[in-house]
């Protein structure tokens, strides 16, 4: 699938910004093709992190300031994005995905208005259809409430490539973990702002559109990545049942993701920290 774009996109050039409050972060790798589709449709600066592409790497593009990484850091690529930007306020996008008009002009006065509120997470539609990911219906259905003080239901997880951040409580939270490479890594970073006194926060007037391309990998190992990490994040963070009950319940779908997250398990527990008893207790409600 090829979208249609206006003669100025065709160029490579972003769309003139929505509000000056907002940098879009980029991470990227081996995806130029894809890029030369998405990259127009963003409404404001471009911060494009390529993670050691081997395909030769993005093309140079007017308002796009390209960071060629020379290796891949994975989420963590994202961390060096942010630091670079300028504006109070980061969006994230993948390669495949853009966020509709209007949407990042709104998200800034969403946060202008609601300071407690670290993330934003826009409301995701997949494909040339557009039709809504399940996860934005789970976050709609709010069930952490809505907090007064929050533009929308309150969250503990989100999909990277929809959401909007405070840039300092951000990296005040460490950003995404590079331990945690892909897959998942978002648990631990909602958990981290989460537990800084933050607001996350669903707004479905925010909209992505999100046009993955056939993946072409591995299913397999993906499943092992995301099991290492689902153990990896426990062990930073959550009390030793939660550890143990998230371990076995791995194990029984893929052994060799445990056997990696207890590779790194100094690592881990050398980071690890408890959080407040009030996030503690909001994961346990979500069934996590």
């Amino acid at each position: 699938m090829t979208i249609q774009l206006d003669p100025a996109g065709a160029a490579g050039a972003v769309m003139p910004p929505e509000t000056e409050d907002i940098t879009v972060v980029v991470a990227t790798r081996n995806r130029r093709d894809r890029l030369r589709e998405t990259l127009p449709r963003h409404a404001a600066p471009v911060i494009l992190v390529d993670n050691g592409s081997d395909d030769g790497g993005p093309d140079e593009a007017p308002g796009v300031d390209i960071v060629r990484l020379g290796e891949n850091l994975g989420a963590a690529g994202r961390n060096v994005g942010v630091e670079r930007a300028r504006t109070p306020y980061v969006a994230f996008a993948d390669d495949d995905s853009y966020w509709e008009p209007g949407s990042l002009a709104t998200a800034a006065k969403l946060l202008d208005a609601y300071p407690g509120t670290a993330l934003v997470s826009a409301r995701v539609l997949v494909g040339a259809d557009g039709r809504e990911d399940p996860i934005s219906a789970a976050m709609a259905a709010a069930p952490l409430g809505v907090p007064g003080d929050a533009p929308g239901p309150a969250i503990l997880g989100f999909l990277a490539c929809a959401v909007v951040v405070r840039r300092d409580a951000y990296l005040a939270a460490g950003g995404f973990h590079p331990m945690l490479h892909v897959y998942g890594e978002e648990a631990l970073l909602a958990m981290d702002l989460a537990a800084a006194g933050h607001r996350l926060a669903y707004t479905p007037q925010l909209t992505v559109r999100h046009l993955p391309l056939p993946s072409g990998r591995d299913p397999g190992a993906r499943r092992r990545i995301e099991v290492r990490n689902r153990v990896l994040t426990a062990l930073l963070r959550r009390p030793p049942a939660v550890v143990r009950r998230t371990t076995a319940q791995a194990w029984r779908v893929d052994r060799g993701g445990v056997a990696d997250a207890v590779r790194l398990l100094p690592r881990a527990l050398g980071q690890r920290r408890a959080l407040p008893q009030d996030v503690e207790r909001d994961l346990v409600s979500l069934g996590c």
